[in-house]
């Protein structure tokens, strides 16, 4: 796997990013190539066509679409990793379907063990709220429901003891939104979390600590990063 240096333009703070791997049709192991040196750039509107990069397989010569690296940084700021142009390297991303395994914070510390994450590729809203059913089934909540039409409550899913709302928009969640899902999940008296494609504002990510609503960032490969403490707390312990 491809590790390349990436410093947060907001917070400063140094990450080593690691792309995600993807199997090629064809069975072998593919990922975008990493752009060494140049910036990582904070997304603050997304479009589906900056969201997918092109990738060719080595063993193949296979070209398809893949998810465009991101990378969440704990101050908020969902970050674009640049990637070398196909052309100048001749591989590009891998292809539509079920994706590998992607890593996932430890669970070594939760209620009961769990197996990796399988992760589903976002390619549509629709994509967004079913990820986030599995990973709170892998979190351990049962009977995950996903309604066929969205309610005006904009609740996407319940589970035994919880309600959970999937922001897909390519703005950041606002703080609205926190409130609205707090209030629902007062009403019934159950817990709420969170799911977001773009990140959320300064006032959502501050207000959803204070009420403790686990905030989760979606990024398209279909992997969950936890995006505050209460996320954290949710991963280790379980349900």
């Amino acid at each position: 796997m491809e590790s390349v240096p990436v410093r947060c333009p907001a917070c400063r703070r140094e990450h080593a990013y690691i792309t995600p791997v993807y199997p090629c049709p064809c069975g072998s192991p593919t990922a975008p190539p990493l752009l060494r040196g140049a910036p990582a750039v904070p997304i603050t509107h997304r479009t589906w066509n900056d969201d997918w990069v092109s990738v060719r397989c080595h063993s193949c010569g296979r070209r398809d679409q893949w998810p465009h690296p991101e990378l969440c940084c704990p101050c908020g700021t969902v970050l674009r990793i640049p990637v070398r142009p196909v052309a100048t390297r001749g591989i590009t991303p891998a292809a539509a379907g079920p994706a590998a395994p992607s890593p996932v914070p430890s669970s070594r510390t939760a209620a009961r063990p769990r197996p990796s994450f399988r992760p589903l590729v976002i390619r549509t809203a629709r994509d967004a709220v079913s990820t986030a059913a599995l990973y709170l089934r892998w979190l351990g909540y049962r009977d995950v429901v996903q309604p066929e039409v969205r309610p005006s409550s904009r609740i996407d899913l319940r589970a035994a003891g919880l309600v959970a709302q999937v922001d897909a928009t390519t703005r950041p969640t606002p703080l609205r939104d926190v409130e609205c899902l707090w209030l629902n999940a007062l009403n019934a008296s159950v817990a709420a979390v969170l799911f977001s494609l773009a990140g959320y504002t300064d006032e959502a990510r501050s207000r959803a600590d204070g009420l403790a609503i686990p905030l989760f960032v979606l990024d398209l490969t279909g992997t969950p990063q936890p995006a505050n403490g209460p996320a954290d707390e949710l991963i280790s312990v379980g349900p």
